[in-house]
């Protein structure tokens, strides 16, 4: 994985002592409220229902263990023990002291992180498949690719006051694990017909108020263009987006105001411009960040086969393990999303327990996904009971990674300013009423989200079941949604009737996966049988 260098780190440690700079003269007074506020915000700093909220990126996902030890430790000692794992690829923490965030942040630059660009009108934490590098379906390992991101849009000038915040995400293989096609940008690593490697570029996607589905803008770019292409859409992004409504201001609205040709024919003329001015970096600068995400020092010799003489064992595995791209190697998917657990929590304790595994059994790596839970994606076949077991002591081993239980949801009015209804205690019980795994996995994948207001943070549109909390004269109450896909087959779901209250909605969720095993056919998800038989017989059985 990519380790700092000294610029890099040199630009953490200013960004730290800046900050502390400006904390105290907001403790003293001399900077009000008013005019801390975008300072705050510019170190990951939000003001939330009850205190103060930190964002801490983690580029594309990736970790080593001892920066996910300094995770762990910043949640026992200045939270109240716990951090929580967002749909960015990030984690937050949500009960944080202001005059504790200079301390906090100069721990996270002392293992090479920080909260630069996780909040405000600026590019915002590139995310990228979980199983980058690992993944046995892989074109290419995206990161490298994330990674030149990064350096090109921290700080950049140009960027740091967009029409409004904006998403990127990078993907190498067929199969879409980071919902590419609902970002502003969307980029899949490609070979062309010659076998040579390229990028695709798609360009206004969105969840939020107004969902949409990016268009192609690119279908193939050489990699050595990537900065470049990405400036001429930026550029073409901040001269015309939206800044007198905030409602129209991402790209997605511009792109389809004006038409995907329109802003491609915008782009194309941008990037012809932009190519004379020299931008991109050198061949030799992409060539020495792919070196730094070299293949691990794999055993070509470990073994293939796995003991499955514990059944639990044998169910974690087939539900929580998948193909790696080296014999004798799984990627493991460690679920935070125990039966009646809070979705993407973890205790300080399980934070550092993870770090360890990765440590002793992954090549000191982890990654965060982007559906909330913890990957260690290189263990030896050999060492998955072993894993397993240390996972299973510590609430962590509960496998249900892609099926009901499996539950995305953000912190709704529990923590956000935002919202209009809690996600949390909804997420819950859906977790309770379907605690059953052999239950569970007769149903099969069913990725259900669940979103507190209408900036959607936990993707509802993109769920088989979405839930979009919303208020009704003062009363929580809960729309459903069929049909939402981010994979491949990406769609946007849709709202099938009226809403219902917080238990209402579990009964109503309950009475679908009924019409689902009654009328699938085999091979079906829930999603292909929606799209097969429509919307009426489910709302027959919902409101009938």
């Amino acid at each position: 994985m990519y380790q700092y260098d000294t610029h890099d780190q040199a630009m953490v440690d200013a960004r730290v002592a800046e900050f502390t700079d400006q904390v105290t003269r907001r403790l003293d007074g001399t900077l009000s409220e008013e005019q801390f506020r975008p300072l705050r915000l510019k170190n990951g700093l939000y003001l939330q229902l009850h205190a103060y909220m930190l964002r801490v990126a983690v580029p594309y996902g990736t970790l080593n263990s001892r920066q996910m030890r300094v995770l762990g430790n910043i949640a026992d000692t200045y939270d109240r023990g716990y951090g929580h794992f967002t749909t960015r690829q990030n984690i937050q923490y949500n009960w944080i002291k202001l005059s504790d965030t200079p301390a906090i942040l100069a721990d996270l630059a002392g293992v090479g992180m920080h909260a630069i660009q996780t909040s405000g009108n600026c590019i915002r934490n590139t995310t990228a498949d979980h199983f980058a590098g690992a993944a046995a379906d892989e074109v290419a390992d995206p990161r490298p690719y994330a990674e030149l991101l990064r350096q090109w849009s921290t700080f950049h000038p140009e960027f740091d006051y967009l029409p409004r915040k904006f998403k990127v995400a990078i993907i190498g293989s067929e199969t879409d694990r980071a919902a590419m096609k609902l970002h502003d940008i969307g980029i899949q690593v490609v070979k062309n017909a010659a076998g040579e490697e390229g990028l695709r570029i798609h360009v206004g996607g969105g969840m939020g108020r107004t969902p949409m589905i990016a268009p192609v803008i690119r279908e193939w770019l050489s990699p050595l263009q990537m900065v470049s292409y990405l400036e001429a859409c930026l550029r073409v992004y901040n001269r015309y987006g939206r800044r007198d409504n905030k409602y129209k201001a991402r790209i997605k609205i511009l792109v389809h105001e004006i038409g995907a040709d329109e802003y491609r024919r915008q782009v194309e003329d941008e990037f012809a411009h932009i190519l004379t001015l020299g931008l991109e970096p050198p061949a030799a600068e992409l060539d020495r960040i792919k070196a730094q995400f070299a293949d691990p020092a794999f055993d070509p010799a470990a073994p293939d086969a796995i003991d499955r003489s514990d059944p639990d064992f044998a169910l974690w595995v087939d539900q929580n393990v998948h193909a790696h791209k080296a014999s004798g190697y799984g990627i493991v998917t460690i679920s935070l999303k125990p039966v009646g657990g809070i979705p993407g929590d973890a205790s300080a304790d399980q934070i550092r327990l993870m770090a360890d595994l990765a440590r002793d059994y992954s090549f000191d790596e982890l990654r965060v996904t982007h559906a909330q839970n913890i990957v260690l994606p290189h263990v030896r076949k050999a060492d998955l009971y072993a894993v397993w077991q240390q996972l299973d002591a510590a609430g962590l081993a509960t496998p249900n990674l892609d099926l009901i239980g499996d539950i995305i949801a953000c912190p709704g009015l529990d923590y956000c300013s935002l919202a209009n209804a809690r996600s949390i205690p909804l997420a819950q019980k859906i977790s309770q009423r379907f605690a059953d795994v052999e239950r569970q996995r007769d149903l099969g994948e069913l990725k259900l989200k669940i979103s507190g207001c209408i900036n959607a943070c936990g993707h509802h549109h993109a769920g088989h079941i979405g839930v979009l909390g919303v208020d009704r004269k003062g009363v929580e109450n809960y729309q459903l949604l069929f049909g939402g896909s981010e994979g491949a087959d990406t769609s946007i779901g849709s709202i099938i009737g009226p809403g219902f209250s917080e238990d209402g909605i579990v009964d109503a969720i309950e009475r679908a996966t009924g019409v689902y095993l009654a009328r699938r056919e085999a091979g079906e998800r829930f999603l292909d049988t929606w799209r097969r038989i429509g919307n009426a017989p489910f709302k027959d059985a919902i409101y009938g």
